[in-house]
């Protein structure tokens, strides 16, 4: 996301300097001797860095250095009787601060950060269902505020806890933030709290990944056993899952479960384990289901390593849709 990010950047650049050149041409037309005194500045500059490596050089680097600027004025006056504004032919950077380069000192700057914000919000935005997940529109009061004799406290409840935890986890999100666990019957909201944790982990600047089970499996198996020529894309993308800040596994149990899936999960979940990258698993399965279906290794690391929050109450798409 961050090489995509780079790459509008570079764009937008080149796009402001074609714009420079089309300025230069236009002046170098209308006032030709502004040509000769941009070719006379390059010049001066040139023999202002020698002068400046020679010894006793002091005064020749000064009277060249006032040389330029003279010639600098004479470059405005040109720009002006010729009907440009005086600043016309100016290096106008986007962005001053790093002057389009998208790096001040060795930090990433504001202007690249703000547009690899907008790089993952548009592909965040074109995989989730309904495009507009935010807190603010997550609504509680599909969930039934009565009490389950289960559990002591009403899916309401439940889930107001959930909502709250979701809402500092995205706000604090960081290396000491935990790994979590969505499990409960479909519709209850697991994908819809991922997406807003996904937006507001972006929009901080953290690289995050969304992607199904079925999908994260097939990329996997295609960068194992498909030819190497077909498989470069595939292997890129396992890269992402594994190197992104977040990733977020949807529908875990949806896949077709084989050796080769259980492999992939394990991999996934053990290599960001180990690198300190944050993971959160939704599913529809139980934990007993989770269980028998894939290895007492992968259980250990979601028992061990996840924070599991199980999604209670009914179907809420089919209230919605009842409305």
């Amino acid at each position: 996301m961050l090489a995509r990010a780079k790459a509008a950047l570079a764009e937008k650049r080149k796009l402001n300097d074609e714009l420079h050149e089309r300025r230069l041409e236009r002046a170098y037309a209308r006032a030709p001797l502004i040509r000769t005194l941009d070719a006379d500045m390059r010049a001066t500059m040139t023999e202002l860095l020698s002068a400046a490596l020679l010894p006793g050089g002091g005064q020749r680097a000064e009277d060249i250095r006032l040389r330029n600027i003279e010639l600098q004025e004479h470059r405005r006056g040109e720009l002006m009787r010729a009907g440009f504004p005086d600043n016309y032919l100016d290096d106008d950077y986007m962005c001053p601060t790093c002057r389009d380069t998208g790096y001040a000192g060795t930090q990433i700057c504001s202007c690249l950060m703000e547009i690899y914000k907008e790089e993952q919000r548009a592909s965040l935005s074109s995989l989730f269902k309904l495009g507009n997940e935010t807190f603010d529109t997550f609504d509680l009061s599909y969930y039934d505020d009565t009490y389950a004799p289960d559990t002591g406290v009403s899916p309401r409840r439940s889930m107001e806890i959930i909502y709250e935890t979701c809402v500092e986890y995205a706000r604090k999100f960081g290396k000491k933030s935990m790994n979590l666990f969505f499990n409960g019957a479909p519709g209850l909201g697991k994908t819809f709290l991922s997406a807003c944790i996904a937006h507001v982990v972006a929009d901080n600047g953290h690289s995050v990944v969304y992607d199904t089970a079925i999908s994260i499996f097939s990329k996997y198996e295609d960068a194992k056993f498909s030819r190497a020529e077909d498989s470069e894309e595939a292997r890129d993308e396992v890269k992402r899952h594994l190197g992104c800040d977040l990733l977020i596994f949807d529908d875990l149990g949806t896949e077709m479960t084989t050796k080769v899936t259980i492999e992939a999960l394990y991999e996934i979940i053990n290599s960001r384990l180990l690198t300190g990258r944050k993971t959160i698993v939704s599913s529809n399965l139980t934990m007993q289901e989770i269980k028998s279906r894939y290895s007492d290794q992968i259980m250990s690391r979601f028992e061990g390593e996840y924070q599991v929050l199980t999604f209670r109450g009914d179907d809420i798409r089919r209230k919605r849709n009842a409305i």
